[in-house]
């Protein structure tokens, strides 16, 4: 009976499920290196939704396949997996839709300044509240540019272009490969064209600070910049040039911003706000001044959740543990040298 890691908790269906194919469920009951470690000394499988040590295949021997929440390669020390002939999964697809939900409520938010009414009717009379609506803009016709056009890109430009009447732009390698609702446009053309910007393109040498200070700076000085790819692709420099008006929004890895940075561009301009799921630390220390800036809504890494990713997870983990056993090679393996 081949053994599984759970290093994250799953919905209890999804326990079951593994238990009725065939595994061995182990909880990490607590989430410290030691524990994980422990723990995985005797598991044949991982599935994870958090970073895993550096060092969990030297004290892993018997693992032989690992399974991803989500894209989050970050998540694996994939040069170890590799060679130790570890098996690493995602799930591409899985999360894709609740992802763009959330970007897309995002963008409503921001569009009808949601934030700041809700922060001045906690602290002001009615009618400021009430004049803080008077920018508000619909999002229809509004113009959002997509930047890696993969599950979640496309579910994005499907929902903007069929649902709200938006218009989509589109840049990845392969402009011929974009789905209908979205335009073809170079990466610059894009970026001076569009309302939003929604990053969901894979880190890799050639994307690594794809949005630099010169890009964040062509901007139009309305738009707001959503995040969720992966991996540092904004820096200081980048920060401090975005327009004031602009939004930030990252539903990826706190890595991708520098946190300093940003809470300068916070409280000084010229963000005018960020929405953020993910931070360098997590959780957020209850002392962190992003809780107590008006400018700022914090989310505790929820834009992925939802319960039907949790059984999308198990379901693949659960074919590939049947493909292993038969020797048959396994879905969505992640090839390292591409990044995903």
């Amino acid at each position: 009976m081949p053994r599984v890691l759970l290093t994250d908790p799953i919905d209890a269906s999804g326990e079951e499920l593994l238990r009725a194919r065939g595994a061995e469920v182990v909880r990490a009951p607590e989430g410290s290196s030691a524990t994980v470690k422990r723990l995985a000394a005797e598991a044949d499988g991982i599935i994870i939704r958090s970073k895993l040590p550096d060092d969990i295949f030297e004290a892993a021997p018997r693992v032989r396949a690992v399974t991803i929440h989500g894209t989050g390669i970050d998540l694996v020390p994939l040069a170890s997996a590799n060679a130790r002939g570890v098996l690493v999964a995602n799930l591409p697809g899985s999360n894709a839709q609740s992802v763009a939900e959330y970007c897309v409520l995002a963008m409503l938010m921001l569009a009808r300044n949601i934030a700041a009414i809700n922060a001045a009717m906690h602290t002001r009379p009615w009618d400021e509240a009430r004049r803080l609506a008077a920018p508000a803009r619909e999002i229809t016709g509004l113009t959002v540019g997509v930047v890696g056009v993969g599950e979640i890109g496309r579910r994005v430009a499907q929902i903007c272009a069929r649902g709200f009447g938006m218009r989509v732009l589109g840049n990845q390698r392969r402009l011929d490969r974009l789905p209908p609702e979205a335009q073809g446009a170079g990466l610059d053309d894009l970026v001076a064209q569009s309302d939003f910007i929604v990053i969901a393109c894979p880190l890799n040498p050639q994307t690594h600070h794809l949005f630099d200070a010169a890009r964040l700076g062509a901007m139009k000085s309305s738009a707001w910049l959503i995040n969720v790819g992966r991996g540092p692709v904004i820096d200081e420099q980048a920060l401090a040039s975005v327009k004031p008006g602009a939004w930030l929004i990252n539903v990826a890895r706190g890595g991708l911003v520098d946190e300093r940075a940003l809470l300068r561009a916070l409280r000084d301009g010229p963000l005018g706000g960020a929405v953020l799921d993910t931070f360098r630390e997590e959780p957020l220390p209850p002392a962190s001044p992003f809780y107590d800036l008006p400018n700022v809504i914090v989310t505790p890494q929820t834009a992925w959740s939802s319960g039907r990713v949790l059984d999308r997870t198990v379901e693949l983990f659960c074919r590939n543990l049947a493909r292993f056993a038969a020797g048959e090679p396994l879905e969505n393996v992640v090839d390292p040298s591409a990044g995903y």
